[in-house]
This record gives structure tokens, C-alpha cells and sequence, in this order.
């Protein structure tokens, strides 16, 4: 039986309004029309959805939370796009109104930071509640931007007295110590998605000086052994490259005062066959102290161009068990 089909009317305040939704040269208006079975036209001031009962519904939520966000002043981008429709599917898009109205920090030329997906509002939410939170899932979630983020507003709120930043070295595949330079230098390439992090909150101006006064600290995860770290906030990325040993002796550092994020993709794991990896170890030995957050991303909470959340999907299906 053939479904009913409709028409719903959204009315326009201006031209400016439908700028906004359908983008430029209608970009995000044939996006949507991509994922749909509906027609959409704007006519005169207003936008005219034809389709079944049910894509109605999506669509007439859809825009009228695009409207809202664009009437609000909030720019929106063809990421903002397809995460909205993913929502309005579950006519749940009026949680966005909330969600990309928030500010969580500035840059360091003005531009405010916010969350962009459910996943990363869940996240910052853990942070700011538990002393230990493991991020989980692929590239693009901005799991290590906003741990970095959030660990720079902890420190202008003197919640903290200090930055301290590690990753494993393992990705080289040779020792620190067969690298050239000094310890800055060896380290540096590792941490280069920390450091951009930090410029784009800090300026690099700001950063450099927080280096020079020790306020914010680089180390290889190795460096971590034997100290106790308080008043900190720190950050462990690429997680999924620590043995089960160096995961134990990093959570083990944890002093009073400070707060450990623990970022990673175990989909990415580049250490020697044979080798487990801490952070799958840890996520199935903590997972039940309640006081520990784990926040596990989906490609649905990539925040890259549209396209990388499509590659992921497609190499997740690839690895997916054949039958």
C-alpha cells in the first residue's frame, strides 16, 4: 500500500533565513534532499516540504530548528546539517538548541568553542564532574580539542595549577632515544595535535609563555614513572598505544586535586603483534567504578568534513565479522 503524502508550509521571516538553511547555491538543501525521499522548494517566504507522513514530521522539525539556530545568530555548516537531520529522525533536533547555543571557552581571538554533537556535550559534562574520564572512539570526535580545552579553562579558573600533557612514542617505532635532538624535540612531533589545540585556546604567545614558566608540561608517557602528580589536569592521548603496565602507572600517578583524561581510538592500535593494548585492559577492569566516566564516540560525533565520517563507516563494516 502506496504511503500517504502531504505538504507542510514553514514560513520565512526573509531571504537572509533561507540563506542560512538551504546554504550557498542550495548546498545544504539538496543534502538533505539526498538522504530523503521528500521534495523541498522554498517559494516566496516560505519553505514548502512535500512527502510522506512520516519524512514530513522529520523535515517540519528539521527546519524549524535550523531556523531557530539561524535566527539565534548561529552559522551553521553542512556538518551541523547532517548531524540535525540524524536527529530529527529520532525528532529529537530540539536538543541542538541547547547544544550549539552553549559556550564552553573562547579561542584566543574571540570565536567561541562549542560542543557539536550529543556525544561531546556527555563528555564535557563527565569531565567536569569525575576526576578520571577515558574518551573512546575515532578520529575527528575532538576527544583530545576539548580535553585540552576544558584543561585550559580549569587552569584560568585556578581550578588547577598546572597542564600536563603525554602520549606514548610508540608510533616511531624506535626509541626516544635513538631520536635526533633533545627531549622537547624528540617528543615534540607526538604531541603536535595537543600543541594546535593549545594555540587555537592559548595563542601561541600565551602557550609559549605557560612552556617557559612550567605552567603547561610535555612528556613522554615513559617520564610519567614515579611521580605523583597534584593540582593537575592531565592528558593522556593515543591511549591505545600504552601497554597494560604503563596504563597502570599512569592512572596510578593521579594525586589530589587533579583530573586525568584518557584519549584514544582502539581501532588504531600500532604497537608489536603479540602486545595488548592498556586502554582496551583498562576500559574492561574500570568500567564498573562508577566514579571513573568512559565516554565511547561513534562516527555519528565526527566533527570533520562529512566525508571522514563516511570512510569510517566504511572500514568499520570492512572489519565487521563476514558470514
Amino acid at each position: 500500500m502506496q504511503e500517504k503524502t502531504g505538504i507542510v508550509k514553514i514560513p520565512l521571516g526573509s531571504a537572509a533565513e533561507g540563506l542560512a538553511v538551504f546554504g550557498p547555491q542550495d548546498k545544504y538543501l539538496r543534502l538533505v534532499e539526498s538522504r530523503t525521499e521528500a521534495e523541498i522548494r522554498s517559494r516566496e517566504a516560505e519553505i514548502v516540504i512535500t512527502g510522506s507522513e512520516n519524512e514530513l514530521a522529520v523535515l517540519e522539525q528539521l527546519y524549524n530548528v535550523l531556523l531557530k539556530l539561524a535566527r539565534g545568530g548561529y552559522n551553521l555548516s553542512e556538518r551541523d546539517i547532517v548531524y540535525a537531520l540524524e536527529l530529527a529522525r529520532e525528532l529529537q533536533a530540539e536538543q541542538l538548541l541547547d547544544l550549539f547555543t552553549s559556550v564552553i571557552a573562547t579561542t584566543s581571538k574571540g570565536k567561541p568553542i562549542q560542543v557539536k554533537t550529543l556525544g561531546q556535550r556527555h563528555y564535557v559534562s563527565e569531565i567536569r564532574k569525575k576526576d578520571i574520564v577515558f574518551g573512546i572512539g575515532p578520529a575527528g570526535t575532538g576527544k583530545t580539542y576539548l580535553a585540552v580545552v576544558l584543561a585550559v579553562v580549569a587552569l584560568k579558573e585556578s581550578k588547577v595549577k598546572r597542564i600536563i600533557l603525554t602520549r606514548p612514542a610508540v608510533e616511531a617505532g624506535e626509541s626516544l632515544g635513538f631520536l635526533p635532538g633533545d627531549l622537547q624535540e624528540k617528543v615534540d612531533p607526538y604531541l603536535r595535535p595537543l600543541y594546535d589545540a593549545l594555540h587555537d585556546v592559548l595563542g601561541p604567545e600565551q602557550s609559549a609563555k605557560a612552556f617557559e614558566r612550567g605552567i603547561i608540561e610535555v612528556a613522554p608517557l615513559a617520564y610519567m614513572r614515579g611521580r605523583t602528580l597534584d593540582d593537575s589536569f592531565i592528558i593522556l592521548d593515543e591511549a591505545q598505544n600504552t601497554t597494560p603496565e604503563q596504563m597502570k602507572m599512569f592512572l596510578t600517578r593521579l594525586g589530589f586535586g587533579s583530573k586525568m583524561v584518557i584519549t584514544g581510538d582502539v581501532t588504531q592500535i600500532d604497537l608489536p603483534r603479540g602486545k595488548n593494548s592498556g586502554l582496551i585492559e583498562a576500559k574492561r577492569i574500570l568500567q564498573n567504578i562508577q566514579e571513573i566516566g568512559f565516554i565511547a564516540f561513534t562516527e555519528s560525533d565526527v566533527v570533520r568534513h562529512s566525508l571522514v565520517q563516511k570512510i569510517i563507516t566504511a572500514y568499520e563494516r570492512e572489519s565487521e565479522p563476514r558470514p
